[in-house]
């Protein structure tokens, strides 16, 4: 924007300063809400829709709108901070309140969403009015956003640095990790909406015939469509549930047999419980968060599966346990930085940091110490995260076996997941990156990425 254009941005419009019946608006102050909250406070887009949304008073399809909004903002954020910010030649002004989170979700829906773009600019100049603050920069919002519209397809065809959407830090690590053109890849991925995958008890071919999906080479189903999840045939008789095909692999790793005694550490929300459920297995859920737990419980109990629940700190629960817990396996998915959903998780990206990593790196060493305790002699135990980083896996792995030399790695053979290769590094640790296993679409493509190495008390 010019000078001229700046300071009439600091002249209201003359709209009223509330609009409450305009539909469509109340979606829209849900969404600048959720990406400015998510930005400040550095917390988990999920947890804020919770809190929030109830708050507004939206039917479905407005809250899910909202929601559709903010996810595509935090995918796409870079590539739109960077069409806002080239567009300002002031950047943004001071003291403005809602100013940029509304631009940023107005600029979503222009840029990427089937929205059209009157809508979205025009809701968009009723939300800047509602701030006594923002409304000072109407005029300034009104000709950002009609420039967006105008010049979508130049904003869209000069994106083509792969890391736009990807911090920096996460990008140099990626690209020291896996090399450049696997980091570049794994960055591109992140801009796909994700597939939706789902794990079942049984009958696995008669379900993906039943559903419409993909049986993929892993033993997951791919849906092809994307539909109410809780009305699709099967969901009520709790047939199936919903888990990343990525998710699915560490058990498979695990192995579990009927009437073995398994533990599942950090067992929430409760996807791999029910895998082990499923096998006959006797499995102990452990997790320190009691709500995380009540929905690990529910899903269950949909599913028609049982499991002992703990809610209580693995560690604390295997030092109090001592000698008198003993499995014949351990699962211990550990809290992570969780940078493997990205895809799923766009906000994921810009609310993690170095320091969180690392302060996670810690927590992970203590949780795999205690999952080793309780692993009796000749028992399994498999070590997963959700992360890409060589810090929350490779290494973390590597220091365990250095410092309990009765453990050794048991090595993941291909046929264990579906032939797979691609998947198993060089230390026979399976490591799944979000776009490998290509598919017909962008959407029927990749999964989570994950990692996992299988070990065995000696």
């Amino acid at each position: 924007m010019t000078d001229q254009e700046h300071k009439a941005g600091a002249q209201s419009d003359a709209q009223p300063q509330k609009a409450e019946n305009v539909p469509g608006l109340p979606a829209r102050r849900l969404a600048a809400t959720l990406i400015d909250e998510v930005l400040k406070a550095r917390l988990a887009l999920d947890e804020t829709y919770e809190r929030l949304a109830p708050s507004f008073g939206l039917d479905a399809a407005d809250a899910a709108l909202a929601r559709a909004i903010a996810i595509t903002a935090f995918r796409r954020l870079g590539t739109i901070q960077h069409a806002i910010n080239a567009r300002l030649e002031r950047g943004s002004p001071r003291n403005s309140g809602p100013f940029e989170p509304i631009l940023v979700a107005a600029a979503a829906q222009i840029l990427f969403l089937d929205v059209p773009d009157h809508a979205a600019v025009d809701l968009a100049i009723r939300h800047l009015h509602e701030d006594a603050r923002s409304s000072r920069y109407v005029s300034l919002g009104n000709a950002l956003l009609r420039r967006l519209a105008r010049e979508r397809d130049a904003i869209l065809g000069e994106a083509l640095d792969p890391f736009l959407d990807t911090p920096e830090w996460l990008g140099e690590s990626w690209i020291a990790r896996y090399g450049a053109e696997t980091a570049a890849a794994i960055a591109v991925t992140h801009r796909d909406e994700p597939p939706l995958d789902i794990s079942v008890k049984d009958d696995v071919e008669g379900w993906a015939e039943r559903l419409g999906g993909l049986l993929l080479p892993t033993g997951s189903i791919r849906l092809r469509e994307r539909e109410s999840i809780t009305g699709l045939p099967g969901f009520d008789k709790g047939a199936w549930w919903v888990q990343d095909a990525a998710a699915a692999l560490p058990v498979r790793l695990l192995a579990p047999k009927p009437g073995e005694r398994i533990a599942d550490l950090c067992a929430a929300p409760g996807g791999k419980t029910a895998q082990i459920a499923a096998s006959g297995a006797h499995v102990t859920a452990v997790d320190r968060s009691g709500p995380r737990l009540r929905r690990l419980k529910a899903n269950l109990e949909r599913l028609g599966l049982a499991a002992e629940i703990v809610t209580q700190d693995a560690v604390a629960w295997q030092e109090k346990g001592g000698d008198a817990l003993s499995f014949d396996a351990v699962l211990l998915d550990a809290p992570c930085s969780a940078t493997g959903t990205i895809r799923r998780h766009p906000d994921v990206a810009w609310t993690k940091t170095p320091e969180d990593r690392d302060k996670l790196v810690a927590l992970q060493a203590r949780l795999l110490e205690s999952a080793g305790r309780l692993v009796r002699p000749g028992g399994r135990l498999v070590y997963c995260t959700c992360s890409l980083e060589p810090e929350e896996g490779e290494q973390q792995v590597a220091t365990f076996l250095s410092e309990n030399p009765g453990f050794a790695r048991a090595a993941v053979t291909s046929d264990e997941i579906g032939g797979l290769t691609e998947a198993i590094d060089d230390q026979g640790d399976l490591r799944t990156l979000p776009h490998q296993l290509r598919g017909e679409t962008p959407r029927l493509s990749g999964y989570a990425g994950f990692y996992a190495s299988r070990l065995v008390r000696l």
